[in-house]
């Protein structure tokens, strides 16, 4: 007998996830669904205005990678207008990519992502001595593992736990969980490592508004350039991203890095972690340039899990569709032409299992027809995971010099197969490897921008027209940190006419297409046993490892007031949350 299971809201994501599953009678999940339950908009907002202003309105389509769709929105239209953007603003806005790299991807793993690999209650049983000198195991020069300073967050912990809130932001998990499999010493580790990167992301936000101006939300980039000259030629503001790059770095080298080592070798035999690549099929784009003829990412494509062979990527051969989406055009339709008219077929009743592990009735998915605000992104028909696995599975392909060493290197060090890279530990890994890869070479951007000063070379911006009588279409395809995003723009009076984004959660939240092929969510929870049905930890486990940002992959807004649905949440009677 089958049952369904909905877990709604997925916590510790930017925006509303929604994800229904059906397991058999022996717990093991037969078909999974992704839903994104609110919608917005931004793609409709930014038509018919001055394309100039379109990088400042779409980073407003998320609050946690703002940069990434500024940079987007501003080269998308440089792109249609055909300026060549000088070597000084390329070499910045690297470094603004660098930064933002090194803070999205500490704050998800130790954030968002880490209590799903963490018992935080486990680590308070712990011995601090102990904990000490087994960090040494995994680092030869470790941060924050004191045997002082572990006894110190043992103690602020417990006060948490012992005070009226009980474990305060620590509570409503699903501690004591049989698939956590770090020691309380290893659980004592990654908490103060915790606590620590909430210091080391103030930081790295600091790293970005050096050249942005500020974090979120950057204002130094424009379409030409950027105009942060001042701070370019000062020695001062140079020399205070330096010292931030390397303290963040520090970090991502002696934490991070060894925490996600740790976790490889716990957790290596853990079977709801070795699932969760149900889609094999990888794309990535180069991003980052270094100097002028290189990129610390990769263009390509790779398609079943095959590092062997590097596939060319072809823009004309990217779609959307709409069939299981609630907008009214389902056929697939390329980004260029695409449509976001909305079409809201609503919920079905169904029963589901509560947090109290007894049936009840409620709201659900229809699941045989429209369930969800994100589209069907495809690439020839097919679907693609992006992301830092898609990165680092590319630049595998792709022989790219940096990624290999890295990759090579996390792989001899934990005695992983590369094959263990197509799993939600493997995705979990490319994560930090990505990180590792802005700490480790991110210094080459910084230094190629200080050598072509010393040229003479102060140009930061440059010139150009717009014809109102002309006719424009341009792009931007770039890997930002949830992985490859695109900006479409059509121009025609001298304004926007149409405007598409494609972006990372699009790719791996979209629903079932007209094939009914699923997207790398669904496909990466069929299979996985759940140990317990009111406690789904390994449903969020996997579904964090994509790092989900939903307020990014849905842009819709019906621009004539008409209500389109109405929805009301209630966490502890709907589903199980964390």
């Amino acid at each position: 007998m089958t049952k369904r299971i909905i877990v709604d809201p997925i916590t510790r994501i930017e925006g509303h996830l929604r994800i229904e599953v059906i397991v058999d009678e022996n717990n093991i999940i037969q078909e999974a669904y992704s839903s994104s339950t609110l919608w917005r908009g931004l793609e409709v907002i930014v038509k018919n205005r001055d394309p100039r202003d379109v990088g400042f309105m779409v980073q407003r389509i998320c609050g946690v990678c703002t940069y990434s769709h500024y940079k987007a929105g501003i080269t998308a239209v440089e792109d249609a207008l055909g300026i060549e953007v000088p070597f000084n603003a390329q070499m910045v806005r690297a470094l603004m990519n660098v930064s933002l790299v090194l803070h999205d991807h500490l704050v998800h793993f130790y954030h968002l992502h880490g209590l799903d690999w963490c018992d935080i209650t486990s680590a308070l049983k712990a011995d601090p001595k102990k904990a000490s000198e087994l960090a040494f195991k995994y680092s030869k020069n470790p941060i924050a593992t004191g045997a002082d300073e572990l006894k110190a967050v043992q103690e602020r912990v417990k006060k948490f736990a012992s005070g009226k809130q009980g474990l305060g932001p620590f509570a409503n998990a699903y501690w004591g969980h049989g698939t956590y499999k770090f020691t309380p010493e290893q659980n004592l580790i990654v908490l103060s490592h915790y606590l620590k990167a909430l210091e080391i992301q103030r930081v790295a936000a600091q790293l970005m508004a050096i050249f942005g101006a500020k974090q979120p939300h950057p204002q130094s980039l424009s379409v030409g350039g950027v105009t942060c000259v001042m701070d370019i030629l000062d020695p001062s503001r140079l020399g205070d991203w330096l010292t931030k790059y390397k303290e963040v770095a520090d970090f991502v080298n002696r934490a991070y890095y060894a925490d996600v080592v740790m976790a490889a070798e716990m957790y290596k035999n853990e079977p709801s972690v070795l699932k969760g690549c149900g889609v094999k099929n990888f794309i990535s784009y180069e991003e980052i340039p270094v100097n002028k003829s290189e990129f610390l990412y990769s263009t390509g494509i790779v398609r079943n899990g095959d590092i062997s062979k590097l596939l060319p990527l072809e823009e004309d051969l990217i779609t959307e569709e709409a069939t299981h989406s609630w907008y009214k055009e389902d056929k697939p339709l390329h980004p260029y032409d695409g449509e976001t008219e909305p079409n809201y077929t609503g919920f079905v009743d169904a029963d589901t299992i509560g947090p109290d592990g007894k049936p009840i009735h409620t709201k659900a998915l229809q699941l045989d027809g429209k369930y969800s605000w994100i589209k069907s992104p495809r690439y020839n028909g097919e679907p693609m995971e992006v992301g830092p696995l898609a990165a680092i599975v590319v630049g595998l392909a792709a022989k790219n010099p940096r990624i290999t060493k890295i990759a090579t290197q996390f792989l001899e060090d934990t005695g992983l197969p590369v094959e263990a890279l197509f799993t939600t530990l493997g995705r979990t890994a490319a994560r930090v490897l990505e990180c590792k890869l802005s700490a480790d070479y991110g210094i080459e951007a910084f230094n190629s921008l200080v050598e072509n000063l010393k040229t003479g070379d102060q140009a930061t911006c440059a010139p150009y027209k717009i014809d109102n009588n002309k006719e424009y279409k341009g792009r931007y395809i770039g890997n930002v940190p949830r992985g490859m995003l695109s900006h479409w723009i059509r121009i025609k009076n001298g304004v926007v006419q149409n405007y598409q984004c494609v972006v990372p959660s699009t790719w791996n939240a979209g629903p079932k297409d007209s094939k009914e092929q699923m997207g790398p969510y669904e496909a990466s929870l069929v299979g996985t046993k759940i140990q317990d049905l009111t406690q789904p930890l390994e449903i969020i486990r996997t579904i964090h490892s994509f790092d989900p940002c939903i307020a990014c992959s849905v842009h819709v807004m019906d621009t004539k007031g008409h209500e389109l649905g109405e929805y009301k949440i209630d966490p502890i009677a709907i589903g199980c949350n964390i």
